[in-house]
């Protein structure tokens, strides 16, 4: 069915948890494996109808934040969603104590059943009103950026419309351009201040109401991270610290050479060379044509996924008023369909999010036929395997959008990948640190950021900027606010796509398969399971950081970069 024409309604929350009810009893009452496995699947058909309902409110509400009709409906699961998390719980509880659990478990798989104990252990009605809460927090901050009309250059832009500006060549228009995006957030400087101060306040108040004494390891149970732990995630961040902070420095350095500056300010970073950074030759239209091409060309299960993705309208990738930042890939689970959102905006990232979001897609594409819904997707810093590895298996095909400035957007996009690490790690310290001093103020919220930021960042020159030179940069990081713990993951994932980038070009076709195996597979195993059935080195094993960057670093080092 075409995005178009899925037909939205509201839930009556009463008659489905009536349904529900009945159908757990009949669940529980089976009296054969058969009957127990057939009540089994009906109650996964009732979840689809509701969570697809809430997903075609989340996605149109996104692309529209001013509708009306999909902001009360984006506001009906945010205050509903938890009660609906409660009657999956009760699924759970019956599914843990199920009367035929061996063959539930010889036909769905062991995980199945230790994702139902962790979903036990992150709910309780006693925070129904407390989730609600952090819900309209949420909507709320993404609400608050989208709203943003900067006057600029002639014209009313959002912040997604000003980063063409930001990272152009002109030195004086790129800060000119920075300071007004940061001029929005330093406006609204108290708002973002007071809704963060809620959620980690509201937060803390769950975690203690579920018996822990902060928000961190419930947030981890939350990210349902389980063979790995914060004391192993801190010990990956020093080996970031160590072994990628230097490179990453030695490649800003290698930048001011390139742009002829003095020195490197905040607002010289998102532009790589004097000539001007690579962008695509064409129009949306145009690089959804190209898309096609080369997926079609890559191989025939891509063709197959974005064939589909096209003719059924899955794709809003335009920069547009009133749409929320950002971009991500989501999915009906009724219809089986992924769904991509984005704002193009003539840059190089237009091609990032085509194969970024693309990678998402087209991984729960290829596992959509898993058993449960549970399998559909697996936990984050596996999707984004799935993701960032996507962008260096289509490099074979850049040259579709890139034209001439092919070996321009390989070079900043290697160097880039790599640069990204020290900020992911600084996000995720900054996060510990928050949630471990929750009666932190927003000011010393901003100075623990600062002080995280001068640690991994330490190239970072805010030019005199009072808002950013006073920590406020987090502020922008949406994931900071809508979902807590989640950016370690990209660097993870980060690591293990530096794999697939090298395997791709040593060993093309058994790179891709599996590749192609680890997106098939979905959630059906944990992250470092999931690692090894990639072929990959865990980024968490002794060396792999180190012996990763060692082969990045001599591509880049190879590279005439002042010749781009």
């Amino acid at each position: 069915m075409k995005f178009a024409e899925m037909p939205y309604s509201q839930p009556d929350v009463d008659e489905v948890e009536q349904q529900f009810t009945e159908q757990l009893k009949a669940f529980t009452d089976a009296e054969t494996a058969d009957q127990q496995v057939a009540a089994f699947e009906t109650i996964y058909s009732s979840r689809r109808e509701f969570e697809t309902m809430q997903q075609l409110a989340a996605v149109r509400h996104s692309i529209d934040t001013r509708d009306e009709q999909y902001e009360t409906a984006n506001a009906f699961f945010d205050e509903h969603g938890p009660r609906y998390q409660g009657i999956v719980t009760q699924f759970y509880d019956a599914l843990i104590n199920a009367k035929f659990r061996p063959a539930l478990e010889e036909k769905f798989g062991t995980l199945l059943f230790e994702v139902a104990e962790n979903g036990k252990k992150v709910f309780d009605p006693k925070i129904q009103e407390d989730l609600q809460r952090e819900n309209q927090l949420v909507t709320e901050y993404n609400k608050l950026v989208a709203s943003a009309e900067i006057e600029f250059e002639g014209e009313k832009r959002n912040l997604s419309a000003l980063y063409p500006f930001e990272s152009g060549p002109d030195r004086e228009m790129r800060k000119k351009a920075s300071e007004a995006k940061w001029g929005f957030f330093a406006e609204h400087e108290e708002e973002f201040d007071r809704i963060y101060d809620d959620l980690v306040k509201v937060r803390h108040t769950i975690a203690q109401k579920m018996g822990h004494e902060n928000y961190v390891p419930f947030g981890y149970l939350r990210m349902m991270r389980h063979d790995y732990n914060a004391e192993m995630v801190r010990n990956y961040r020093e080996a970031i610290k160590k072994h990628i902070v230097p490179i990453a420095t030695k490649l800003r350095e290698r930048q001011r050479e390139r742009l002829g500056l003095d020195s490197l300010k905040y607002y010289d970073e998102a532009c790589r060379f004097v000539s001007g950074n690579a962008t695509p030759k064409g129009d949306p239209e145009w690089i959804i044509e190209n898309g096609k091409k080369m997926y079609k060309e890559l191989s025939p299960e891509t063709d197959e996924f974005f064939t589909y993705m096209t003719k059924n309208g899955l794709l809003d990738l335009v920069n547009k008023p009133g749409k929320q930042a950002g971009g991500y890939c989501t999915m009906f689970t009724q219809y089986g369909a992924p769904f991509i959102f984005s704002n193009f905006n003539g840059t190089s990232a237009d091609i990032d999010v085509l194969t970024h979001e693309a990678g998402h897609a087209f991984q729960v594409y290829s596992s959509r036929t898993q058993p449960v819904d549970e399998y559909f997707w697996p936990t984050y810093e596996a999707c984004e395997i799935h993701s960032m590895s996507m962008e260096f298996i289509t490099w074979p095909w850049m040259e579709l959008f890139f034209k001439e400035d092919t070996d321009k957007y390989k070079f900043a996009h290697l160097s880039d990948s790599l640069l990204f690490l020290p900020y992911g790690v600084s996000v995720d310290e900054f996060q510990h640190w928050v949630y471990e001093h929750p009666e932190a103020t927003p000011k010393e919220r901003k100075d623990a950021w600062r002080a995280i930021e001068k640690k991994y960042l330490p190239y970072r020159d805010y030019d005199g900027n009072d808002y950013l030179e006073r920590g406020g940069f987090w502020q922008r990081q949406g994931h900071i606010f809508g979902m807590p713990f989640y950016y370690i993951d990209y660097t993870l994932a980060q690591i293990c796509a530096f794999q697939f980038w090298v395997r791709s070009r040593e060993e093309s076709e058994k790179a891709w398969q599996d590749y192609l195996n680890l997106c098939k597979a979905g959630g059906s195993q944990t992250f470092l399971q999931l690692v090894e059935l990639a072929g990959l080195e865990s980024p968490f094993k002794e060396g792999t950081v180190e012996e990763v960057a060692g082969k990045v670093t001599a591509w880049l080092d190879a590279i005439n970069d002042k010749e781009l």
